[in-house]
């Protein structure tokens, strides 16, 4: 049976199922064996580890040992009692999301080039120019408040050797959805979106052997790779012109609730309310996105990972807020209607997170390809409704497509 440790209950002889640490995007390559010494403990108490799931059939159990079962049942309870409140925007997109789609599409691309070209020049010793960045983030604050499901869309087209720059636009996505729900000003807003974008700009001091390294990294290549956070904030605190706020997002998606993050292990309100929120969306869209070494999480897995993670290393009304915002179903999931019918969330709805605009095209009755169909499971004249998610993986499906 699988269950779920806490770290300070593991012992040698317990059998690793999954470490639990996809939410260190750097080092989230499951891991299983026998645990066959004490240091081995140690080692992920020192990554920030506070639950290990392991098999009681292959290795030792444990007097707190909780099956992983109940902890998916509570996650689901959870999830299903977000889904009772009501959405956390209740405005209505200026624009339609095919209106919108060409537009965010050349922000979305414009944005990958920006990021991937400011990490090439500053690794040529250029110094960072700002105005470009600030630009950008107008242009796409721009398209979030006319409908932000159209970048939503665009954030779950992913290619696995391009994660890097993909994350940083994704983030930034992400970043500008949530402060818009909790109502930060624009101005505010900006500044958290530059510093998403430039979260992770410390990764060029990375060496590359360690960077890109298809593995998992030892634990003297993930102390290596921790230094980023700090290399982020030093480079851009010397960059003239650059703000409080933008400084804080990106110097701190790494600090978790409980101390265990990095780089200064800062603890609950001692941690921005800026680098609480972008530490829930840098850990959403890594669990979230497919890498060579790292199965992606449908996006309805990773907010119940989330609501799992909330206290320890996320701050759970952020958490909670977060899910209010972008739905259970969030824009990219692939979820089983009522009729059997099998559809892609295009469009969140406003008014309830149940009831999304989707894209049918496949029948698991009849199992085959349908005719695509964009449908509003809210209008009255819609009887179909979801069921629950699924992952694409067990059909055999590419969503992307539908999603452009």
């Amino acid at each position: 049976m699988i269950k779920r440790v806490p770290i300070d209950d593991v012992r040698v002889g317990m059998y690793v199922s999954d470490q639990n640490n996809d939410w260190i995007p750097h080092n989230t390559r499951n891991r299983r064996g026998v645990i066959r010494n004490e240091e081995t403990v140690e080692k992920m108490r020192q990554m920030g580890a506070q639950f290990i799931y392991i098999d009681t059939d292959r290795g030792l159990d444990a007097v707190h040992a909780e099956p992983a079962a109940d902890v998916a049942d509570r996650n689901e309870a959870l999830l299903q009692r977000a889904a009772a409140a009501a959405p956390a925007m209740a405005t209505r997109n200026a624009v339609s999301v095919v209106d919108e789609l060409g537009a965010a599409q050349a922000i979305h691309s414009e944005a990958q080039a920006l990021v991937g070209q400011l990490m090439g020049k500053i690794k040529e010793g250029h110094p960072l120019e700002l105005d470009p960045v600030g630009d950008l983030a107008d242009d796409l604050l721009d398209s979030v408040f006319r409908n932000h499901n159209a970048l939503s869309c665009l954030g779950k087209i992913r290619q696995k050797d391009n994660y890097l720059l993909q994350h940083s636009v994704n983030l930034s996505v992400l970043m500008s959805i949530f402060g818009k729900s909790v109502e930060l000003s624009r101005e505010t807003m900006r500044e958290t979106v530059i510093g998403a974008l430039l979260h992770d700009i410390g990764k060029i001091l990375t060496p590359d052997e360690i960077l890109h390294k298809p593995g998992r990294l030892n634990s003297d290549e993930f102390q290596i790779m921790k230094q980023h956070a700090g290399h982020s904030r030093d480079l851009l605190s010397s960059t003239p012109g650059i703000g409080r706020i933008a400084l804080l997002t990106a110097g701190e998606h790494h600090e978790r609730m409980d101390g265990s993050g990095y780089p200064d292990g800062l603890t609950g309100a001692a941690i921005s309310v800026y680098g609480r929120m972008v530490a829930i969306t840098d850990v959403y869209d890594a669990i979230t996105s497919d890498r060579v070494y790292h199965k992606a999480m449908t996006p309805t897995q990773g907010l119940k990972k989330l609501l799992e993670w909330s206290g320890d290393h996320l701050d759970p009304q952020l958490v909670r807020h977060f899910i209010r915002c972008i739905g259970i179903y969030p824009v990219g999931s692939l979820v089983l209607l009522d009729s059997g019918r099998l559809a892609v969330v295009v469009e969140t709805n406003e008014h309830d997170q149940r009831l999304p605009r989707v894209r049918v095209m496949y029948h698991t009755r009849f199992r085959q390809a349908i005719p695509v169909e964009t449908i509003d499971l809210a209008a009255a004249k819609t009887q179909d409704r979801i069921i629950r998610a699924v992952d694409p993986v067990d059909y055999k499906l590419d969503i992307q497509p539908l999603l452009s």
